[in-house]
């Protein structure tokens, strides 16, 4: 599928515990993300990018799954004027698996929390899930 040129700013924040390796966090992070920007800090991780190339493999997972409604409603359902956010599984994307969680509680150290932002929002949303 071709990825549209909407302009989108794209953050991900993640937990790192103590128990945690933060190498394999960051793993996690850029196994889901890919070509984003990250900085670390001994709490937390955060991606960024401009490039809507980075959530493409998002999108194409759930696709090849099936899984467009729930994804969709997770979308809209966290829609603010401007921008939305969603969950992914951590311990899924360490493994290179794309999975999304309703509630922070599903992934247990952490979700990967993923934000939206642009003037497009709304076609960013119906490209990710169409």
């Amino acid at each position: 599928m071709k990825t549209p040129t909407f302009r989108c700013k794209i953050e991900a924040y993640c937990p790192i515990y103590s128990s945690e390796d933060p190498d394999k966090v960051i793993l996690s992070v850029t196994n889901v993300l890919p070509n984003s920007k990250i900085k670390s800090t001994k709490k937390e991780i955060k991606a960024t990018s401009i490039n809507l190339d980075t959530i493409e493999k998002i999108s194409d997972t759930f696709h090849s799954r099936k899984s467009l409604s729930s994804f969709r409603r997770q979308l809209i359902k966290n829609l603010d004027y401007d921008s939305t956010w969603f969950y992914l599984n951590k311990q899924a994307a360490f493994v290179n698996t794309v999975a999304l969680c309703e509630t922070a509680e599903e992934s247990p150290l952490g979700p990967i929390k993923v934000y939206l932002y642009s003037e497009s929002i709304q076609e960013i949303i119906d490209w990710l899930v169409s």
